[in-house]
């Protein structure tokens, strides 16, 4: 929640722009940076601003055939993909001295591209961990199977990411009330789909996606040679049924104050009996953690229960399944394939799987982002660029500060402490000031997929490291190659990394209303998210406390119900709504982030009066801006999927969040009686 979705199955959320005395040096040369032959005009833009902006290119758009998606997110994605294949490219024909960074990305990339090899190991690579799972023999070896596979492939807080195939997932960070100490915290896992819903929903497409699930999970077995692959099959589809019911909802799981439970490790086997924890903690190298907070309690006693209650030939069965699902993609290409089948055919309604060297930078940036991110700043994001970001993040930071300051609803004891928020905020662009050592990683040239599992492995332990060691403030999330950007709540800062930060995003040569309403939105958007429902929870110091008093609480929260009831009402697919709960933060954000970024370009005007460009006024062309950002034509899978799972709206209903501010109604003239009209009263205004 804490980032901007985009449906190519990741996310995003910031961008780069330049300060307004650039932007005033170069008026004279800048274009109006919107794309009006995309536009359709037919469309009134107060029944459907979506539509008014990006209706013309969406009827000419294809979506390439090995993606759920196209749009803007996907053409920046595509110039940082062909990025960082020239750098992989360069570094395999430089040969690289052994133990070199430069040497662990040409010899990963080198053993993914090895189709010949990796076809005549077969399973090979996985017969280790096969093997000790054939070898349990009771509940204490089961426990110890689950504590070792444990990972650190979470993250609710930042990245807002509740699923794993294991079990449970690992998440490290600070401390929920304690900034000062970082803290181990357990979240549910344990299904092969995307969310609960996909096993427990009455829907007849979640009932036809199941039917093709339970198929995907035997033709895994039959290609691993099991004679009984159908009856495995079913013994983990109605597993995993069964933890899916265990499971805490999307809603419950981003409820924070839900999840500050940091229970003593030794009080897990009361807390939660039925897991053998001391088996479980000792093999996940967690028994020397005094605390470990159990994110969704009620969901981590329901799973330990099974532990105890399904039959352990059960459990075996599902721990083969995963272990071979989890790596399938470096597997031989019948197994590559079968994932595809249903990871992207069906539940992305994607008809091609992404040629292989496109599959293999995917991985290379997931196992050694940082080797590869250095390479990338060096290359392609100067100090220029980053001061120029630097300067409009500030920019709009003040007009922020400034906002708050305008609030009638809100008390000065609140604004004192926004403020002080707004004035610690920590703004990391373009890159991280120190990078990942991955000296201790071995990757070798003919091992695919040893090479991921030591790589997560590695990420593991990386993160369990950080349990004995003070908070790093100046901590990222992303890498700089990453085509995203995010909020972080608890240390109060935001990653803007180097990848976003390009056209159209931010155009140089484009004036300040575009630029503004594109990039501008985006970084008022994760400014945002610090104020959002989850971000108003955290202090300046990213301690979770009240600081507001019950008068602004309730103001705030009635506000929010509002945003609720309007995405509600959004009807994404026949019977399928936008669910505004779970969306509530990225809404919450995307309203008070184009509201700064449209104060902000107003004060980037110095007192003038915007030209008027290729026909239109500068509001109209900074409102355009913002809607063509969220230009995107989806695949009716992968859109079922984004509003079941996932907590962003999707893009053309993010456009539409206009009808809350009035000066859209200014702008465009939208009247009452057109489909996004709202009365004054009913506009959203949060900050």
């Amino acid at each position: 929640m804490r980032r901007i979705r985009w449906t190519l199955t990741t996310a995003l959320l910031l961008g780069s722009a330049v300060a307004p005395a650039a932007f005033a040096a170069t008026a004279p040369a800048l274009h109006q940076g919107v794309d009006q032959a995309g536009m359709d005009r037919s469309v009134k833009p107060g029944d459907d601003f979506d539509a008014y902006a990006n209706g013309g290119w969406r009827k000419t758009a294809v979506i390439p055939a090995d993606r759920a998606s196209t749009g803007i997110f996907l053409q920046v994605f595509e110039k940082a993909e062909k990025r960082n294949a020239e750098l992989v490219k360069g570094v395999a024909a430089s040969h690289p001295a052994a133990g070199t960074d430069a040497r662990r990305i040409a010899d990963y990339y080198a053993a993914f591209m090895d189709e010949a090899a990796i076809e005549k190991a077969g399973l090979a690579p996985l017969k280790p961990e096969l093997d000790a799972i054939d070898a349990i023999r009771d509940r204490a070896g089961l426990a110890r199977a689950l504590g070792a596979q444990l990972r650190a492939d979470v993250d609710p807080i930042n990245a807002t990411n509740f699923q794993t195939e294991h079990l449970f997932g690992l998440f490290v960070t600070q401390g929920l009330e304690d900034p000062d100490h970082n803290m181990a915290y357990l979240l549910q896992g344990g299904l092969g789909m995307p969310s609960r819903e996909y096993y427990l929903s009455a829907d007849k497409d979640m009932a036809a996606v199941r039917e093709k699930y339970l198929a995907h999970v035997a033709t895994l077995f039959r290609l691993a040679g099991d004679a009984d692959a159908d009856a495995k099959a079913r013994k983990v589809f109605d597993l995993e049924t069964r933890i899916a019911r265990a499971q805490a909802s999307l809603v419950d799981s981003e409820d924070v104050h839900k999840a500050n439970n940091p229970w003593p490790r030794e009080a897990y086997a009361s807390k939660a009996p039925g897991l053998d924890w001391d088996a479980f903690f000792a093999a996940a190298g967690l028994d020397s953690a005094k605390v470990v907070d159990a994110w969704q309690p009620d969901a981590i006693r329901g799973l330990s229960a099974l532990v105890a209650s399904e039959p352990l030939d059960s459990w075996k069965a599902w721990l083969r399944f995963h272990a071979i699902n989890e790596v399938e993609s470096l597997l031989p290409k019948a197994f590559a394939d079968a994932s595809f089948d249903f990871y992207g055919r069906t539940l992305q309604g994607t008809p091609r799987q992404r040629d292989r060297w496109k599959r293999a930078l995917g991985l290379v940036n997931l196992d050694l982002g940082d080797a590869v991110g250095r390479l990338y700043v060096q290359k392609y994001f100067p100090a220029s660029s980053k001061a120029q970001v630097q300067a409009m993040v500030k920019n709009i930071l003040a007009a922020f500060d400034e906002r708050v300051d305008s609030l009638d609803w809100m008390t000065p004891a609140t604004k004192q402490k926004a403020k002080a928020k707004i004035a610690t905020l920590k703004v990391g662009v373009g890159y991280p000031e120190t990078w990942r050592d991955y000296a201790a990683l071995e990757i070798r040239a003919d091992d695919p997929v040893g090479n991921h599992l030591r790589a997560r492995k590695f990420e593991y332990e990386h993160q369990k490291a950080k349990l004995g060691r003070p908070v790093d403030r100046g901590e990222w999330w992303m890498t700089p190659q990453t085509v995203n950007a995010v909020n972080l709540p608890l240390q109060n800062a935001l990653n803007f990394p180097a990848a976003i930060l390009e056209a159209p995003f931010f155009d140089p040569k484009a004036d300040a209303a575009s630029n503004y309403g594109s990039i501008g939105a985006v970084i008022g958007h994760e400014i945002s998210h610090s104020f959002d429902n989850t971000g108003a929870e955290f202090d300046a110091e990213g301690r979770m406390a009240n600081w507001w008093t019950p008068e602004d609480q309730a103001h705030f929260k009635a506000a929010g119900q509002k945003l609720v009831a309007q995405y509600d009402a959004y009807e994404v697919l026949p019977g399928l709504h936008v669910k505004g709960q779970q969306t509530l933060g990225e809404n919450i954000a995307d309203v008070s982030g184009l509201t700064v970024a449209w104060i902000a370009y107003h004060k980037s005007l110095g007192g003038k009066s915007a030209p008027v460009i290729g026909g239109l006024t500068g509001d109209q062309r900074f409102f355009l801006a913002f809607a063509q950002s969220w230009r995107e034509k989806t695949r009716e899978a992968a859109l079922r999927q984004q509003v079941i799972a996932d907590g962003h709206a999707p893009g053309r209903f993010r456009a539409q969040t206009v009808r809350n501010l009035d000066a859209w109604y200014d702008a465009f003239g939208p009247r009452p009686g057109e489909k996004l009209y709202l009365d004054p009263a009913q506009r959203v205004k949060i900050w």
